[in-house]
């Protein structure tokens, strides 16, 4: 299951290939793929990390499950093809984008532009079967993402990891705040997003920690 997968990371991440829980992924995930109908298409699994190296990470927003409908998953957090209604937290995500920084995205939800610059879009969950969301949960899957961050902020400086919504900030509530910018606020969700999301800036603040470290700031513009 690991041939889609770009060599830094495969190099990175050999000790979790190694694990008994990673084989046992593996024959659920493609046991999945023959008999149902699993989202993003298999080739698109690893998308978020073949689109942002290791040495390229700038960003880390992490969601949680691949959206479960029809065309909509494209391996990126939050994301979704061109062409493709944009879901109720991105249309949030793209409010905020434009309050915070003038930016309109509204005409396309396909974020790989902010992925090839440093923006790592990780689903904590990286498979979901059609209609049923979080139907891979608790296979594996969250094993894996917890070691992809842990590998980040174990072994890069000065990243931002943007945490929305509790279940993301318990994945990351091991790293370092001294080494690296963590931004916490509600999820951009209907259901969460007037307790905190709307107002938080998320997007200048990255940009304003990035360009303090020496790095180039990140092109919010889809």
């Amino acid at each position: 299951m690991i041939s889609n997968l770009s060599s830094d990371w495969q190099d990175k991440l050999q000790s979790e290939f190694n694990q008994p829980y990673f084989s046992v992924l593996t024959k659920f995930v493609e046991h999945e793929y023959k008999e149902k109908t699993i989202f993003p298409p298999q080739d698109l699994i690893y998308n978020a990390l073949n689109l942002t190296s290791f040495e390229d990470v700038k960003v880390v927003i992490l969601g949680q499950d691949p959206y479960h409908g029809l065309f909509q998953a494209n391996g990126l957090s939050f994301a979704v093809n061109k062409g493709v209604k944009i879901p109720p937290s991105l249309v949030n995500i793209y409010k905020e984008l434009q309050d915070d920084l003038g930016i309109n995205n509204k005409q396309n939800g396909d974020l790989t532009p902010w992925a090839k610059q440093g923006v790592l879009l990780l689903n904590a969950t990286l498979t979901v079967e059609q209609k049923k969301a979080g139907s891979h949960q608790k296979k594996g899957w969250e094993i894996f993402t917890d070691a992809i961050i842990k590998l980040i902020a174990e072994q890069r400086e000065h990243v931002v990891f943007i945490l929305w919504g509790s279940y993301a900030q318990k994945k990351g509530k091991a790293i370092d705040r001294n080494k690296h910018l963590v931004i916490e606020t509600a999820h951009p969700s209907p259901l969460s997003v007037y307790r905190g999301f709307y107002g938080s800036k998320p997007f200048s603040k990255t940009n304003a920690y990035l360009s303090a470290k020496g790095l180039k700031e990140i092109d919010w513009q889809v």
